[in-house]
Formats: structure tokens, sequence, C-alpha cells
């Protein structure tokens, strides 16, 4: 196809001569480009079949070589996209720079059992980080486990999985432990003991508290469950194999999948992604594009004698999380567990 541009002088049409269209083809680079009406004009005028055709074909390499008249279309397009490659990576990097500093590390372990360090599992005094009192990489302290949480309100309540802190729960010896790890508005690190508030094993859910300053504190953004759709962007955060504060992006896989929750029974309605969900992510939170919480990461099929995950991981919804949290807070328990 030709594009027509502006008209060349009005002599009269005739057959060009060998000697000019050799020219005209060896040049057609810094020639201008001929109309159509102009092309249909020597075709009248008799110009023969092959002199024709190559006449056609000089003429397309001449407006497909000449810059001033192809216009930069490619340059354009990738320049479109790496601009959009850049917003994603913007909104990525923003997504993590304000929900970090809401997720906290927790690390459950066993202090020696000495009568004098053996006090209550929710004393919040027992456990000074300034002064790294029964630090956990003394030789006398067994870490248990490590997971994921995230900051529920400026009280100091941190929302995590049951099955993180399953074994401070069932503790009856007073030797257990609980350190929380948090960021302060500064990104300065510092812990606490976390003090175990409420539990919810059906639903695998648990929350603690922080004996913090409201000021130190950076609630999560919480958001629904209700209207996701399979397809859009998440985000997870958490602690995997102890690498605190580490970022996995994907996508919501599927919905209303029902997954088993520690006690047996099932927990309907958990959000599938293939967000990389490992051991230690479990309680951190899974987020939206906006930074809004959609879920507590909670489970990840593995293969089997590999330890690896599968790419198929589960959240509870955080539809659910909003309706049992605050019960925890006040009672201890769901109403599940109470009635």
């Amino acid at each position: 196809m030709f594009f027509a541009v502006s008209p060349s002088s009005s002599s009269p049409a005739r057959p060009p001569t060998d000697a000019e269209f050799s020219s005209s083809s060896s040049s057609s680079s810094s020639s201008s480009l001929p109309s159509i009406c102009e092309f249909k004009s020597r075709i009248r005028a008799g110009i023969p079949h092959n002199s024709r055709r190559r006449l056609l074909l000089a003429s397309s390499a001449s407006f497909l070589l000449n810059p001033s008249l192809f216009p930069s279309i490619l340059p354009a397009k990738a320049e479109e996209i790496d601009d959009e490659l850049q917003q994603d990576e913007d909104r990525t990097v923003r997504i993590f720079r304000e929900t970090s500093p809401s997720v906290v590390f927790i690390k459950d372990f066993r202090i020696a059992a000495d009568k004098n360090k053996a006090r209550p599992v929710n004393n919040p005094n027992s456990l000074a980080a300034e002064t790294g009192e029964e630090d956990e990489d003394d030789a006398d302290v067994q870490v248990l486990g490590v997971g994921s949480g995230f900051v529920w309100d400026s009280s100091g309540h941190v929302v995590t999985n049951y099955h993180v802190i399953e074994k401070l729960a069932m503790d009856q010896s007073g030797l257990l432990r609980c350190k929380i790890f948090l960021q302060d508005p500064s990104g300065k690190t510092f812990s606490r003991e976390g003090k175990l508030i409420g539990l919810d094993p059906a639903h695998d859910l648990a929350v603690l508290k922080v004996d913090v300053s409201g000021e130190k504190l950076r609630p999560v953004n919480v958001g629904s469950s209700r209207d996701l759709r399979v397809g859009q962007s998440c985000y997870a955060i958490g602690n995997p194999y102890g690498y605190d504060h580490t970022l996995t992006t994907g996508i919501v896989s599927g919905l209303g999948r029902e997954i088993p929750s520690p006690n047996g029974g099932p927990i309907r309605g958990a959000i599938q992604t293939d967000a990389a969900i490992n051991s230690g992510n479990s309680g951190g939170p899974l987020i939206d594009s906006h930074g809004r919480v959609i879920g507590v990461n909670t489970a990840t099929f593995t293969r089997r004698g590999t330890g690896m995950s599968s790419g198929v991981n589960f959240a509870i919804p955080i539809d659910l999380v909003v309706q049992t949290v605050p019960y925890l807070i006040v009672n201890g328990t769901a109403t599940s567990n109470r009635f």
C-alpha cells in the first residue's frame, strides 16, 4: 500500500528513460515519493510492464528508507512499554515501602529449665530486648519456630496464624517465649515479648500483644476479600526461612477454596495465590495492588519429599479475619469456640 505525499511538479507525464529510471532508483533515499495520481498517469502513458513493476518496488523502498516520510512508530511504542514497566515497578516498590513496617517477625523459643528464669509466659516484662536478657541466640535458648504477623491496631495487637504460636499456646512449663521483631517509623528494628491474647484454631488465627507505644506502631490498611477477582495482582510480605521482610508477588489464582485447619476442620473461602509462600511466611499479610490486606498467608502445597513450594498457596480471607479478631481481643476465643 502506498501513501500520498505532497504532489510533485505539474509537468506532463511521460515514460522515463532507462537512464532516468536507473538514476532515480539509485538515489531513492533522497528523492521525493511520487503520488498515487502520478503513478496512474505514468501507467496510462504506457510504461512497459517490467518497468512499471520496478518503478513500484523502487518507490516502495524510497518510502520505507526515507526517515522524513516514515514515522518513528516502533521507538515510540517501545518507550510506552518501558513507561508501563517502570510504573508497575514503582507501584510494587511503593507497596512494599508503605506496608513493610506493619509486618512483624515472630520467633518462638524455649529458655533453660532454671527456676530463676521460669516466669509466666504472659509476663510482658519477662524479655527486655534492649539489655539482651534471654536472647534467643544464647546457648541455653532453643528456637522452636519462626513465623510472620502484622500490626492490627495502635494498641499493639498483632495478628498471626494459630499454628505459628501453637507450641506457646499449649505450653504448661512456663519456659516458652515469643519474641516479636518490629520496625519503628525510622526503619530501625526492635523487639518485644509477645503476650498471647486470643486463639482460634478453627480458623488458624491468633492475636498477640506487644507493650509498645502507639507512635512506634504502624497498623495495616485493612481491605476486603469480598470483591476479589481471579487474575488480579497480589503481594505477600513475610519472613521465609528467617529472611525478614521478604516480598513475593503473584496473582489471585482461585477463590472459595477449602483448606484444613489445625484442629482438623475445614477453613472455607480461602484465597489461592501463586505468590510464593514458604516456611516462615505463615501469618504474614497478602496485599492487593492498593496496599490493603486481603488475607493472612497460611498454607502451601509442597512437592512430596522435597519441602519445596508447588506454587499452590493459600490465605485466610480478610473478611473472616475482621469478623474473628475483635472477639479474640475481647474474649480470648472466637465465637465458634465459646458456644
